[in-house]
């Protein structure tokens, strides 16, 4: 059993007893409460040994041998859903994971927002389209996306789909990771022709050359580059900010071997700003089970605030437990991180430090598109590493929203996509992301932060 649980008297359902921020008004209990016991029923999506494997992991991190690389669809959608879209969202992550290992020296933990991120939190309740006002879209879990009445009713049937969405996906990337699909010897089958065609692939190219030339080395030396799983296959984690407490809990297993809790809906969790109260909902449910979680903190956050989520979440202050996403936007970041910073060293806290450079640095353009500045998204990543660089702590790892399709959603990158060019490909169902190439260019500018 979790500490929490041996202390606070904490069960799976107990989280009912606290505020819980951000949960849809769904419109028959009933209806609710027969899926939520089907979801029960069905087997865990992931494996309470895979989460401890994770943890390991992370503890790397935070010790500052290893980096974190965590990545994906702001939410994914059943209308998305297909291989081909799987396939492209690792072969991005796998991309700039071979990037950051072979530039800044260090194994990278690969984490994607995948099989499971179908739920949003939202800033008001409703929203008003063509002067009609409509629930807002809380994501495809709770409902669709389309602005009729009838698509914005809350409806937990959704609850199930989300499930079997997500063992389908996980049943893929396992095959994908394990399969030989992630094997060293192709990276450059990964560059994808839009990819290849720019500069960033021209220089993950010459990247894959060298890669192939150390791996011809390591066999000239008598390194069975051909029969080790080193070079064939990577370990894979999935993640999800746990919105939905009721479905959470209808995914939580104790583990048979160890007697502990386990969210199984994913790998790692991560609790938003929205509903990082340190005496919510959120954070009691998260304190009881034993996976990695993470923590989102925006500007307001302070010392104080964090102190209080470690004391909840890792009162054991156990490595690769707790990972604090900062998450400021590039004009705030340089005054509100290091403090927060100081404050988890002096208190001898044992965090994972990451970086989300993407969700505080969003607006709309003057063509009405929502949009982020790929400079900003460097420049807060830059302060990032310069404030961990200034405390002598660990700058652990980066969070971003991405997608493998040639989308054109975030302003500039090497494509210099301007507001103008948004039109053309703007296909998130939530906040814009990165494209394969500017993700791509992200990454050779991170590893070159790391090298530093």
């Amino acid at each position: 059993m979790s500490t929490a649980a041996r202390t606070h008297g904490w069960s799976p359902s107990s989280w009912a007893a606290y505020h819980a921020a951000q949960q849809p008004e769904w419109p028959d209990d009933g209806a609710l409460a027969a899926v939520l016991a089907d979801v029960a029923a069905m087997p865990p999506l992931v494996f309470a040994g895979e989460a401890r494997a994770l943890r390991d992991r992370l503890a790397a991190v935070a010790a500052g041998d290893a980096f974190l690389l965590q990545g994906g669809d702001c939410a994914e959608t059943f209308a998305a859903f297909g291989a081909d879209a799987i396939r492209d969202k690792l072969k991005v992550l796998l991309q700039m994971a071979v990037v950051l290992t072979y530039g800044a020296q260090l194994p990278v933990v690969k984490v994607g927002r995948i099989a499971g991120q179908f739920a949003k939190p939202r800033s008001s309740p409703v929203e008003v389209v063509d002067g009609v006002e409509l629930p807002a879209w809380r994501g495809d879990a709770v409902n669709g996306v389309d602005t009729s009445a009838a698509s914005r009713r809350p409806d937990p049937a959704r609850l199930l789909r989300v499930y079997h969405q997500s063992a389908a996906t996980l049943n893929l990337l396992r095959a994908f990771t394990r399969g030989g699909f992630a094997d060293l010897e192709k990276v450059h089958v990964w560059n994808q022709e839009f990819v290849a065609a720019s500069p960033e692939g021209r220089r993950y190219a010459a990247l894959g050359d060298e890669i192939a030339r150390a791996l011809r080395f390591l066999a000239a030396c008598g390194v069975d580059v051909r029969n080790d799983p080193t070079f064939h296959t990577v370990d894979f984690w999935t993640s999800h900010e746990a919105l939905l407490l009721d479905y959470e809990q209808a995914l939580t297993r104790q583990d048979s071997l160890t007697g502990r809790w386990y969210d199984c809906s994913a790998h790692m969790l991560w609790i938003g700003e929205r509903t990082r109260d340190p005496d919510g909902a959120h954070v009691h449910f998260l304190s009881g089970v034993d996976n990695p979680v993470g923590v989102k903190l925006g500007p307001s956050a302070t010392p104080e605030a964090v102190a209080a989520l470690a004391a909840r979440l890792n009162p054991d202050n156990a490595p690769g437990r707790l990972t604090l996403i900062a998450r400021m936007g590039a004009p705030y970041v340089e005054d509100a991180l290091p403090p927060l910073v100081r404050g988890v060293r002096d208190r001898g806290l044992s965090v994972v430090w990451s970086c989300d450079p993407m969700h505080g640095n969003t607006f709309v353009s003057a063509t009405g598109y929502k949009t982020r500045r790929f400079t900003d998204v460097l420049a807060e990543l830059r302060v990032f590493f310069g404030v961990h660089r200034a405390e002598g702590t660990v700058p652990g790892g980066v969070h971003i929203e991405l997608t493998g399709e040639d989308v054109t959603e975030c302003l500039g990158g090497a494509q210099d996509i301007a507001d103008m060019d948004l039109a053309y490909r703007y296909e998130t169902a939530c906040d814009p992301r990165l494209n394969n190439e500017q993700a791509l260019e992200l990454a050779f500018e991170v590893a070159a932060m790391l090298r530093t």
